[in-house]
């Protein structure tokens, strides 16, 4: 489907293209060219421009300290809970798995 569509927008893109002129064709690229060489440059340069405002400080994130994880003992062990709900063939007295009983 997606190949399709694909397809069809090539050749109408081609016989568009087709039907111009060299000299239309060039004025067409030169416009293309024009335009998106202005638009990248206005966004650079109000970029630079809104960079050093303190209006523009808002608008950036917050950058703040790692916290410490959450990790108190009275939460528990989630994984060794598991073991207690769920057969996982585990042979009991099992070196390999420390701390769990079967």
């Amino acid at each position: 489907m997606i190949r399709k569509l694909s397809d069809l927008f090539d050749q109408w893109l081609r016989r568009m293209c087709g039907r111009l002129t060299p000299g239309k064709r060039l004025a067409v690229i030169l416009t293309m060219l024009l335009s998106f060489s202005f638009l990248s440059v206005y966004m650079t340069i109000s970029s630079i421009y809104n960079m050093g405002r303190r209006d523009a400080e808002k608008d950036f994130l917050e950058i703040e300290h790692i916290r410490d994880l959450d990790l108190r003992p009275e939460r528990g062990d989630s994984i060794q809970d598991l073991y207690k709900f769920y057969d996982y063939g585990i042979i009991p007295n099992d070196t390999a798995v420390a701390g769990c009983k079967a």
